[in-house]
């Protein structure tokens, strides 16, 4: 069995010094290891932005993507070989601006993978832009005078698209973030893990401090039941999604590929291509 060293690899992440994204790096390298997997068993898929450059620092088959692309590669890449374990990884900007069309297709689907936003509040990459996650006021290059639109509830939208996992944590908070990727890995289906990873370059308003003062822990609400969604959309939207943990999740609802007719258990990737003669004159025979 692997340890957590053996997901690392010799290349040097070149995220900011503070950024929260090397904690989900670490996060997600310790829960391939705890629950089990080889770097050759594991496939990280990852969009564009600073988050987008995690599928090439974690030893095991990687791939980054076109933004906002992530979700359908990485549907694809589990499809073609169901034996593998795959994340997708990106930041809010790739998952709730330009991917969120996938995003929610993807959520309803229910393909077997899990899915990671690192949730910083704004644009990173391209220097400092508001994102969809940005509050109402946020002053940003692209909103001098503040933002006047809305930020996006994504968990409260996951829910409604009838996801079957859905989870919060905070970048800081390693021993909770570990703990929710294990879980979604072994989730049957689409797991959601929004993850608060703090800009400590361009987000002077949503600091390490600022999380801490306003995030709400579930473990402190003894009565929480995460498998009540009425439950879980309602405390979402007392607490300004601003909670942490397992949100909700549907253990009955079977994924995707179990419900497709005809797929075999075989991954695509080792079935034979080949046809035989009879089934070629069968194919052509159909065309005429």
């Amino acid at each position: 069995m692997a340890t957590f060293k053996e997901f690392r690899n010799n290349i040097k992440p070149n995220w900011c010094p503070g950024c929260g994204d090397f904690s989900i790096q670490a996060a997600i390298q310790r829960a391939a290891a705890n629950v089990g997997l080889e770097p050759e068993g594991l496939a990280v898929i990852s969009g564009i932005g600073c988050s987008g450059r995690i599928s090439g620092y974690i030893n095991a088959y990687g791939l980054h993507g076109i933004h906002g692309r992530a979700l359908p590669i990485a549907q694809g890449v589990k499809l073609a070989n169901r034996d593998l374990t795959v994340i997708a990884s990106g930041g809010d900007g790739d998952g709730f601006a330009i991917g969120m069309g996938h995003t929610v297709h993807a959520i309803r689907r229910n393909v077997n993978i899990t899915y990671i936003v690192m949730d910083n509040q704004i644009y990173g990459l391209t220097k400092g832009q508001t994102s969809p996650r940005s509050g109402e006021g946020f002053k940003t290059k692209s909103t001098p005078e503040g933002s006047i639109e809305s930020a996006l509830s994504p968990l409260e939208v996951a829910l409604a698209s009838g996801a079957t996992f859905v989870a919060q944590s905070f970048s800081s908070d390693i021993k909770q973030l570990t703990s929710l990727i294990e879980q979604g890995i072994q989730h049957e289906g689409f797991s959601l893990i929004n993850v608060f990873s703090p800009c400590v370059t361009f987000n002077k308003v949503n600091t390490y401090d600022w999380f801490k003062d306003n995030i709400i822990n579930l473990e402190t609400m003894p009565d929480y039941d995460p498998s009540n969604r009425v439950l879980a959309m309602n405390t979402l939207m007392e607490t300004g999604s601003m909670i942490t943990g397992l949100i909700y999740q549907n253990t009955e609802k079977r994924s995707y590929e179990n419900l497709v007719y005809g797929f075999k258990e075989e991954p695509l990737a080792h079935q034979s291509l080949e046809l035989t003669k009879s089934e070629f004159d069968n194919l052509v025979a159909e065309f005429r």
